[in-house]
């Protein structure tokens, strides 16, 4: 496989739940096996960020979302170290809340974490520093 000449494109889910908590997955694939990390994934050919969000969080929490905001754009060069990665985030609220979040596809466990204690969590790539930008962390 030939390496890119642009940055992959990537998108990131925010999602509160109920009680103050947001949805984390465990990553079942490298990078970050085993790392909790905000649900998430790279955008398909020909498909919107929005859609892509709304996609991964599906895939990965079983959980239909809504997009409430724009969080930000996240660019540095060495936040992902499969290479050069974009990752758009956003803020998203269930459309209907589950009984139980499950993880599905790379996700190897869901965790909801109630907001004041998510400065405590080892978090993977720069999800803290995205956590910490959106105003869940100080």
């Amino acid at each position: 496989m030939t390496k890119p000449t642009t940055p992959l494109l990537a998108v990131d889910a925010i999602i509160l739940y109920k009680d103050e908590q947001i949805v984390l997955i465990q990553r079942g694939n490298p990078p970050f096996k085993g790392e909790y990390a905000l649900p998430g994934g790279f955008v398909d050919l020909g498909e919107s960020v929005e859609n892509a969000c709304i996609r991964e969080a599906k895939e990965e929490t079983n959980i239909d979302v809504k997009i409430i905001e724009l969080i930000g754009v996240f660019s540095d060069p060495n936040r992902d170290p499969r290479g050069h990665t974009v990752s758009i985030t956003f803020l998203c609220e269930p459309k209907n809340y589950i009984k139980k979040p499950k993880a599905m596809d790379d996700a190897k466990k869901i965790r909801l974490i109630h907001l004041n204690d998510l400065s405590k969590v080892a978090l993977a790539f720069d999800h803290k520093k995205i956590l910490q930008e959106a105003g869940f962390i100080d």
